[in-house]
C-alpha cells in the first residue's frame, strides 16, 4: 500500500511516498481502508525532531483518519466489515490503510463525508477534554475559543454551544469569524480585540478560555477572566511571560491539556459524547482543503499557518 514514511527528522521534505506492508488485524483489532487522512499540527512538531517524545524511525506519521473496516481480529465486538468508522490511532494514518485497538475506531454517520470523519479525531477528543476534563464547563457559563476556525476551536465552539455555554470566539479573518458565528458563538473579534471581548460579557469577563496559542494571547486571558475563571492551554509554540497580579484578582488559574494523558475510560467517555453529537447533527466538522497524500509536505506547512478553517485533510487515493 503506498504511504508517507518518515526516515529522518526534519523540514517537510523528510516526508516520502513510499510503499509500505499491508498490516494486518491482530487479536482485538480492525483494519481500517483509510479514504481520508487528517493532518494536524502535533504531527508537524514530531516530524520536525523537536517534540518531546519521538517515534522510532522509520515511521508513518499520522493518528487521524476515516474510512471502511476491512477486517477484524479475534475478540473484536462492536465492529464489523463494512462498517463507515472514524479512528484515532496510536500512529500510521498517512496511509492507505491502518490497524488499529477497536477502541479506537468509531462509527462514521452516513450523513458526513470521509473527510469530515477525518477531521473528528484529534480536534473532537481535545475540544472534550479540554471543555469538560479539565475546563470544567458548565451551562450558562461564558467561554471564549482563541481560534475559533481551526480544526480544535471548530469543534470546541460547536461543542460549548451544545452545552450550553455562551460562546465568544476570535479568528485572524473575516471567513474564520463566519465559521465561529454559524458554529454558534454569540460574537467573533479578531484575536487582539480584548476590550470588545469584555464589552461582549457586559464587563463580567469570562468563565473559561480555551487558548490554542497561549504564546501569543496568555497575558491578555488573564486580564478577561471573571471571578474563579479558568484558562486552558490547548496549545503554545513558544515561552511566555505573565503577571501573577492578574490570577490572584480573580482567584483565577491556568490549567493545560494534553490528549494523549486520557485515559481509557476518558476516551471512551470523550468519543461516545462525540458520537452522539455527530448522530444528532450538533457537531458538524469543517474541511479547510484535502490534498493528495503525496503533498503531505505542503500540507505540513499549511498546518502550522494561519487563516485555515476547518481541518486539512489528505486522500489516500489521489494522484498528486
Amino acid at each position: 500500500m503506498r504511504a508517507i514514511v518518515v526516515r529522518r527528522f526534519g523540514d517537510p521534505d523528510v516526508l516520502g511516498l513510499e510503499e509500505w506492508p499491508q498490516p494486518a488485524a491482530g487479536p482485538g483489532e480492525v483494519v481500517v481502508r483509510l479514504r481520508a487522512v487528517g493532518v494536524n499540527p502535533v504531527e508537524a512538531y514530531i516530524r520536525s525532531g523537536g517534540y518531546a517524545i519521538l517515534p522510532t524511525l522509520p515511521y508513518v506519521p499520522g493518528t487521524d483518519g476515516a474510512g471502511t473496516v476491512e477486517a477484524v481480529g479475534e475478540g473484536v465486538r462492536r465492529l464489523k466489515v463494512g462498517d463507515r468508522v472514524y479512528v484515532h490511532a496510536p500512529g500510521g494514518t498517512y496511509a492507505q490503510a491502518v490497524a488499529v485497538p477497536e477502541g479506537r475506531a468509531w462509527p462514521l454517520p452516513e450523513t458526513l463525508t470521509y473527510e469530515q470523519g477525518a477531521a473528528v479525531g484529534v480536534p473532537y477528543l481535545t475540544a472534550h477534554r479540554a471543555l469538560f476534563t479539565v475546563g470544567g464547563a458548565k451551562s450558562g457559563e461564558w467561554c471564549l475559543v482563541h481560534g475559533a476556525s481551526g480544526a480544535v476551536g471548530v469543534a470546541a465552539v460547536q461543542m460549548a454551544v451544545a452545552a450550553g455555554m455562551r460562546v465568544l470566539a476570535t479568528a485572524s479573518t473575516p471567513a474564520g469569524r463566519r465559521q465561529a458565528l454559524a458554529d454558534g458563538a454569540e460574537a467573533a473579534f479578531d484575536h487582539g480585540e480584548a476590550e470588545a471581548i469584555r464589552a461582549a460579557t457586559d464587563g463580567r469577563g469570562v468563565d473559561l478560555v480555551l487558548e490554542m496559542a497561549a504564546h501569543r494571547s496568555l497575558g491578555m486571558d488573564l486580564g478577561l477572566l471573571a471571578p474563579g475563571g479558568r484558562v486552558v492551554v490547548v496549545g503554545s509554540r513558544a515561552p511566555v511571560e505573565i503577571v501573577p497580579r492578574a490570577l490572584m484578582q480573580v482567584e483565577g488559574s491556568v490549567r493545560a491539556v494534553l490528549l494523549h494523558r486520557a485515559t481509557p475510560a476518558e476516551y471512551e467517555a470523550a468519543h461516545r459524547a462525540v458520537t452522539a453529537g455527530l448522530r444528532g447533527g450538533v457537531l458538524r466538522p469543517a474541511v479547510d482543503r484535502v490534498l493528495p497524500l503525496a503533498r503531505a509536505p505542503e500540507a505540513h506547512a499549511a498546518v502550522l499557518a494561519d487563516g485555515k478553517v476547518g481541518k486539512i485533510v489528505l486522500d489516500p487515493d489521489a494522484d498528486a
